[in-house]
């Protein structure tokens, strides 16, 4: 194998795993997101795991945030919970981080 060949595969795997990464981070992210939201919107036990369950499952409508933030700002609005798309954002961004912190420090 040559060292071209070496640095291909490198690549590859590093790809895989930022991919894998951001995969779970995302997940952990929403799932965060969904517990926060829960909490604002009252709900608790076995229906806040189906909620948080639901937000994960809007994350795979489109690619992007945007179909997670239109989820829960819907479920928001559906509530009569006033909050404005700059929250959310902000918890998203927020999550996300923690998420990572937690991925990298599990290691």
């Amino acid at each position: 194998m040559t060292t071209f060949d070496d640095r291909e595969k490198s690549f590859e795997k590093k790809f895989a795993l930022d991919q894998d990464l951001k995969f779970r981070a995302e997940s952990r992210r929403n799932k965060m997101l969904a517990e926060w939201a829960g909490a604002k919107l009252g709900i608790t036990g076995a229906a806040l795991e189906d909620y948080i369950k639901a937000v994960r499952k809007a994350d795979l409508a489109e690619k992007g945030d945007d179909d997670v933030l239109r989820k829960v700002k819907q479920d928001f609005a559906d509530r009569g919970v006033a909050i404005d798309d700059a929250e959310i954002r902000a918890k998203l961004g927020e999550f996300l981080a923690k998420a990572v912190t937690d991925i990298e420090a599990s290691k």
